[in-house]
């Protein structure tokens, strides 16, 4: 490819993304066991990185830098060329994701949440991965579950509550799980994803970012054995493919009324 080719535009890049989009959505709906190959080509293409660029750089994130010090901001004059050398690399399997940089943030509690910064060129590939594997996952995901969900927000979770207590509901079970994205097991998780992955490169490409390392702010190194960095753009996704066996314990559970149904699925929309 020329370097000097245009790329598409940010509207012909969604349209491209969406339509693409919405077949893995509709495919992966209707094939529960379907197991996808060939997807690592939309990650490197032209549409998802586009795309993706456009996510990072609005991203209340752009202002923060990663342990190579430069923000998505400051990436604004030469993206294009970033976006094209960055292609390349993945295409030529010379991509390595860098260790995130930590930051340490306080809770209300007076504890302290761990946030895991990628690179601005690592956030971009994060998020063109996350444009392939979302719709597919999506199809899995119960309607019960609101966390990290496009289109999906606590509020929904509420109101669903307060409609459910007026047909006589009168149980809430509430529920944590302690340092969640740190504790998520790699192994587990990357089973899970090869469950609808067939695709060796997807998959590694998912490995090398859970084995990216952390740099403290003491600064120090360490290998990350476990879990998935709070703060990068891809984790959310990892962290609801991983607790996706936990939500649907609920559906096996009984109540005065039966069997608890979902509703149907939405059609896929960006």
């Amino acid at each position: 490819m020329n370097i000097d080719a245009p790329w598409p535009t940010l509207d012909q890049a969604q349209a491209r993304v969406l339509g693409i989009q919405t077949k893995l959505h509709r495919w992966a709906t209707d094939s529960p066991q379907r197991q996808f190959s060939d997807l690592f080509n939309l990650v490197c293409d032209p549409a998802f990185l586009t795309v993706a660029w456009s996510r990072v750089r609005g991203n209340r994130g752009a202002r923060s830098a990663g342990v190579d010090g430069i923000t998505p901001r400051d990436l604004d004059s030469v993206a294009e060329t970033i976006l094209f050398l960055l292609r390349g690399d993945l295409k030529a399997n010379r991509f390595t994701p860098l260790a995130v940089r930590e930051r340490m943030i306080p809770k209300t509690n007076g504890k302290l949440r761990r946030l895991g910064i990628p690179t601005a060129t690592d956030r971009i590939v994060q998020a063109s991965l996350k444009l392939v594997l979302e719709p597919i996952f999506e199809a899995d995901f119960k309607p019960c579950s609101y966390g990290f969900r496009p289109r999906r927000r606590a509020h929904d979770a509420i109101a669903e509550i307060h409609m459910f207590a007026t047909q006589g509901y009168t149980w809430v079970l509430e529920g944590d799980i302690t340092a969640c994205f740190d504790e998520i097991d790699h192994t587990a998780l990357t089973d899970r994803v090869r469950r609808r992955v067939g695709d060796k490169q997807v998959v590694g490409l998912v490995k090398a970012f859970l084995h990216a390392g952390i740099l403290s702010e003491d600064g120090v190194t360490r290998d990350t054995k476990s879990g998935t960095p709070q703060g990068g753009i891809l984790s959310p996704l990892l962290a609801n493919i991983a607790l996706s066996v936990l939500v649907r314990i609920p559906e096996f559970s009984y109540t005065h009324s039966g069997v608890f149904v979902h509703p149907p699925v939405k059609p896929w929309t960006v």
